[in-house]
């Protein structure tokens, strides 16, 4: 299986998450069941047929998170430097607005355009590989192909 590059922060994120459906989120789903049981007739009980959809979803998850987890390589992006790089927090500017935006380049599982975190198999993402501070940078988007200058590249 291919390994899974995710930075510290993504990794603990998602360490979180099932760590809360272990250990809080699926006892209380299993509390609900029970107390659905005893509300009779399992076919006709609303509570208990959404109850076991919420199981279902809960016990996904779980295995969801626990295969990602498994196969997380940690990258300490403190330690890099130099070119655009996995983990790089790099601030761009469009040519064409004169916009800055700042991205950090991220692992697929903890991509958040809104919050600045660019999945490294985006397109602007693949294009900033390799490339220095003061690069000009050329990317197909689904949007139209835009321009941007590299101002800045910083691993934290």
């Amino acid at each position: 299986m291919e390994k899974i590059p995710m930075t510290r922060r993504g990794f603990d994120a998602l360490d979180a998450e099932l760590k809360q459906l272990k250990s809080v989120d699926r006892p209380a789903i299993i509390r609900d069941i029970a107390e659905a049981r005893e509300h009779g007739d399992l076919s006709e009980n609303a509570e208990y047929h959404a109850a076991r959809e919420k199981q279902g979803f809960i016990e996904g998850r779980i295995k969801e998170l626990e295969g990602t987890l498994s196969l997380a390589e940690v990258i300490d992006t403190s330690r890099l430097s130099g070119s655009v790089k996995f983990g790089a927090t790099v601030t761009l500017l469009d040519e064409d607005t004169d916009e800055e935006k700042t991205y950090q380049i991220v692992g697929e599982t903890e991509a958040d355009i809104e919050n600045g975190l660019l999945n490294i198999r985006s397109p602007l993402a693949r294009a900033l590989i390799g490339k220095e501070s003061g690069d000009s940078v050329d990317v197909k988007t689904p949007g139209g192909a835009r321009s941007y200058e590299i101002l800045s590249i910083r691993y934290i």
